[in-house]
């Protein structure tokens, strides 16, 4: 029997972040040959760094990170404790050989709330998240040239009713980008983990999470709001030139504090 997950939504304002950072970011070579993707300057200051500090700004409590690739750097650089946040890992011993899917899956213990799910190649203005804060959401953009990846389209409420993996281009006006930012209920999360359970008990360990969510969507057991992020605030970052968009973007300001374990310099 199909359910529906998010007949209402919940107005209590999520403080917990799940942040996926296993991965090799080969596509970003030399730059990512001896640190993680998330560790990637743009302009003087981290990926990682940029969500910390757009995170906290949204009251966000909790940062759990699952680590894979250079894991000891993002520890090095974040410690347990930025402000009154806390930051805990997960290591993902199978990251050279598995996909997000795995990675998803692998938070299944250790968060039981209902939580933001970022990718660690995204730069994104803190505004952005303002309605990304509340359970059951997904962020989408209108196309773009330079966009690939999975789509989505939405019914006359916002509601997703498909995910796409195949190209679309930018003209394609029935379709919107996924931003690669979630937001969960716990009764979601758990839904979520029981086809993950799946999904890794079949092996499909190099399937995007993606699949995962399209599928739910198609039964009937998974239900997500569409919240517009503005295609001039948010950028992802696979490629070197993908890096120099982005700083074109997010320029440098040199006031801003830096963050390093428990200490702002």
């Amino acid at each position: 029997m199909n359910i529906n997950l998010n007949t209402h939504y919940d107005n209590k304002r999520i403080t917990t972040a799940l942040l996926l950072a296993a991965g090799t970011g080969s596509r970003l070579f030399p730059l990512t040959q001896n640190s993680p993707k998330c560790l990637t300057l743009v302009n003087e200051k981290t990926i990682l760094e940029r969500l910390i500090i757009g995170l906290k700004k949204k009251g966000f409590k909790r940062l759990v990170i699952v680590t894979g690739y250079q894991e000891n750097c993002i520890k090095e650089f974040l410690g347990t404790l930025s402000g009154n946040m806390t930051i805990e890992y997960v290591h993902s011993p199978l990251y050279r050989t598995t996909n997000n899917i795995y990675s998803l899956w692998m938070a299944r213990e250790i968060i039981n709330e209902p939580f933001v799910l970022v990718e660690s190649d995204l730069v994104f203005d803190v505004s952005q998240l303002e309605d990304m804060i509340f359970p059951n959401r997904i962020a989408i953009a209108p196309m773009a040239p330079w966009m690939n990846g999975t789509t989505i389209s939405i019914n006359k409420t916002k509601q997703i009713n498909s995910f796409h993996t195949d190209n679309a281009t930018h003209l394609n006006k029935d379709r919107y980008k996924t931003v690669n930012i979630y937001s969960f209920s716990l009764a979601t999360w758990h839904a979520i983990i029981e086809r993950l359970n799946q999904y890794i008990a079949a092996n499909k360990v190099n399937c995007y999470y993606e699949t995962v969510f399209g599928e739910m969507v198609a039964d009937g057991n998974l239900s997500l709001q569409a919240v517009f992020f503005d295609n001039k605030l948010w950028y992802e970052i696979d490629t070197i030139e993908d890096l120099a968009e982005a700083e074109k973007l997010f320029p440098s300001k040199s006031k801003n504090a830096v963050i390093l374990g428990n200490t702002l310099v």
